[in-house]
């Protein structure tokens, strides 16, 4: 209950919200930034009021799937799932999904249920705390078998296999098994080689892991605790940041911060270059403040809570540190305020079209902070000459009705199949979605 009354207290009593997030500051200015070849609109703070506006999500009609494309077609490579978060492919093509869901006892769950009676959001059920593994043996697009590979698991969501070893991301830790290739099920028991900060008071629990190209390190990312550093700065150690550390937990170092909640992590094909798909701080309007892809800079600082797109001070924290706000990186692409960009791929398959090899690929979960829903669809960044381009649509299809705020699930967690066909992790949908070439 003080949690609740805590999260209600900081948007200043649940029955304001609306009348609170009109006020505005002082200072209140759009402004335009160009990066890269993109040019960016940011509204002024508090230009509209923040809403409070939760999807309900009503499943998949048989026979109905999302939308790509001309050229490719969609199938449901698996079914029946209990909110899939998260994907990985094994070298030898067996395809690993982390099953967790944010726990209905947390505080924005609670805050959806004063909000809109019941949740309408996602499964907020028990977290199955489970990986399942699916191989297809025939090639054919189906999985042949499937399982539960490992159990009893704390929100896992990010997962590695370097060597003889797979790691997981739990929502407090990183753990490492001892793992053989073909492997169907963990019998061995594992360590946790770095213990992280659980779960999250917005719920960012997700903790994504990926190595760099010589699997030499592990960069875990790891969402703040709170939507602007509310509850002030105890909360946030070790949160907002890209940490990095050896194969077995130690050398800890803060990779780059300022990083709200980096749950995509991947690293561009060719150059190794880190890449985070970022999602963005809320309550100052529907156009503010824009997820975003970026490239991420070693020690590199790119803004919360104290700033936004570069030297935008927010002005929840304005004078507080104006050191901090004159070092803030811009990012690269806007994604759009509230999408809940939070699934990142690099394509690094062989059967897609040209354009697409070597572009990131990014799940957009799906807003609740916007008065009308935005997200809920892929994205597509190309790359030319190792930098981004525009973003445009390549997965749709997964609203309904938006005049009923009706969807019929919320892509998250990406990867690529063995046989270079696009997987998708529809958690809400509790499916698992194939993108193929249409031959």
């Amino acid at each position: 209950m003080k949690n609740i009354t805590s999260y209600i207290s900081s948007l200043a009593a649940l029955s304001l919200f609306a009348a609170c997030s009109q006020k505005k500051p002082d200072q209140s200015k759009a402004d335009t930034v160009s990066t890269g070849g993109q040019e960016v609109k940011l509204a002024a703070p508090y230009e509209t009021k923040s809403a409070y506006n939760f999807c309900k999500v009503i499943g998949w009609p048989a026979g109905k799937t999302p939308i790509a494309p001309a050229g490719f077609k969609v199938s449901a490579y698996a079914e029946n799932l209990n909110n899939p978060r998260n994907i990985l492919v094994a070298p030898n093509g067996d395809v690993f999904v982390a099953e967790a869901n944010t726990e209905p006892n947390s505080v924005k769950a609670k805050v959806e249920n004063a909000v809109s009676g019941k949740n309408k959001s996602q499964n907020l059920g028990r977290s199955a705390n489970r990986i399942s593994i699916f191989r297809d043996t025939n090639g054919d697009g189906i999985p042949d078998t499937k399982g539960v590979f490992l159990s009893n698991l704390h929100q896992p969501f990010g997962m590695l296999i370097i060597g003889k070893f797979f790691f997981v991301a739990n929502t407090d830790g990183v753990w490492k098994y001892p793992y053989t290739t073909g492997q169907t099920k963990i019998t061995e028991p594992g360590k946790m080689i770095v213990s992280l900060p659980a779960g999250g008071y917005n719920n960012h629990w997700t903790r994504n892991i990926r190595t760099n190209k010589d699997s030499s390190k592990i960069f875990i990312g790891v969402g703040s605790g709170t939507n602007v550093g509310e509850q002030g700065p105890e909360v946030e150690k070790r949160r907002a940041d890209v940490l990095v550390v050896n194969l077995d937990g130690t050398g800890e170092k803060v990779y780059a911060s300022g990083l709200r909640n980096p749950a995509g992590i991947d690293f561009q094909p060719g150059t190794g270059v880190l890449y985070a798909a970022v999602n963005e701080r809320d309550e100052l309007g529907d156009e503010l403040v824009p997820d975003y892809l970026t490239s991420v800079k070693e020690g590199g600082f790119y803004g919360w809570p104290y700033a936004y797109w570069g030297q935008h001070e927010d002005p929840r924290h304005k004078g507080e540190h104006p050191d901090l706000v004159q070092k803030s990186i811009i990012p690269d692409v806007s994604l759009g305020s509230h999408t809940a960009s939070l699934g990142l791929k690099f394509y690094d398959g062989k059967a897609f079209p040209q354009q697409y090899i070597n572009g990131a690929f990014i799940g957009q979960h799906g807003s609740w902070n916007s008065s009308k829903l935005v997200g809920y669809k892929m994205m597509f960044v190309p790359f030319s000459n190792n930098k981004p381009g525009k973003p445009q649509d390549f997965l749709t299809g997964f609203m309904a009705d938006t005049t009923k705020k009706e969807v019929y699930g919320r892509p998250v967690g990406i990867a690529v199949a063995k046989d270079g066909s696009l997987l998708v992790a529809d958690d809400s949908g509790n499916k698992i979605w194939r993108v193929s070439v249409e031959k």
